[in-house]
């Protein structure tokens, strides 16, 4: 069965120890969303890595703050990001668009609207849609939580099939993952409460962690849309998810009816 589906990219995926962009991972999962395309699916890409793009960039000889940094590297950033998917989607002749967005622009009202219908006439057209927040002007109470936080509202705004949430672990565990008895809940059944399995830390390059992915599955499991947590390190993860799920780890949360 074909389906919508809204691939999340985070930072941690799509950047190497020394902060950088990691350029082979982003091409690999390029080659698998070229294949869901293939398939017949409709693919929406949530992609992190704008700021890690700008560090590589730029070198600054004095200080910035939090919001200058944000600002100035993901300016910079985004446009080197959507540059290395142009070339690397042209290959298999795929045509994309960029969507930089805002909080605001998901109240209901004109704005809600206009940015449906864009994403939608791109799909009709088979563009591949990236999205990512607009950076430059989303500061403090305007930002997304995270991507993740974003990945759902476009899941929800676009009425997906699927979210997938690719981050550089296999799912939620029953403790830190790096804990020898810590087992994989694969599935999550609606109204299942996972919250006393979640850890508070944050991820090393993004703003988000497995607690912001619980809480975006959780939500967006509600709404009825089917939310997959997976380790977007992992060789051909997409391809795997779709073809035989049983055999890659994951944490699957089931949609409400």
């Amino acid at each position: 069965m074909n389906q919508r589906i809204v691939v999340k990219v985070g930072s941690n995926v799509l950047t190497r120890k020394d902060g950088k962009l990691d350029v082979t991972r982003m091409s690999a999962l390029v080659d698998q969303i070229a294949w869901l395309r293939r398939q017949g699916h409709e693919v929406i890409l949530v992609s992190s890595g704008a700021m890690a793009c700008g560090r590589g960039e730029l070198r600054v000889d004095h200080s910035l703050d939090s919001v200058e940094q944000r600002q100035l590297y993901s300016a910079v950033g985004q446009v080197k990001l959507v540059g290395l998917y142009y070339d690397l989607f042209r290959e298999f002749g795929i045509p994309i668009g960029q969507v930089l967005t805002m909080k605001e622009n998901f109240e209901p009202g004109e704005q809600y609207q206009n940015q449906r219908a864009c994403m939608t006439v791109m799909l009709e057209n088979d563009v591949l849609p990236i999205v990512n927040e607009n950076d430059t002007v989303s500061v403090t109470e305007l930002m997304f939580t995270d991507n993740d936080e974003l990945s759902g509202l476009i899941a929800q705004m676009m009425e997906a099939d699927m979210l997938i949430l690719l981050s550089n672990i296999d799912g939620i565990f029953t403790t830190h993952p790096d804990d020898p008895d810590a087992e994989l809940i694969s599935l999550v059944e609606p109204g299942r409460d996972l919250s006393e399995y979640i850890q508070p830390e944050k991820s090393a390059f993004g703003r988000g962690g497995m607690h912001s992915k619980y809480t975006t599955a959780s939500k967006i499991q509600k709404a009825g849309i089917r939310v997959i947590i997976a380790n977007g390190e992992r060789e051909n993860i997409l391809v795997d998810l779709l073809e035989e799920p049983e055999n890659v780890p994951h944490t699957d949360f089931i949609p409400c009816n």
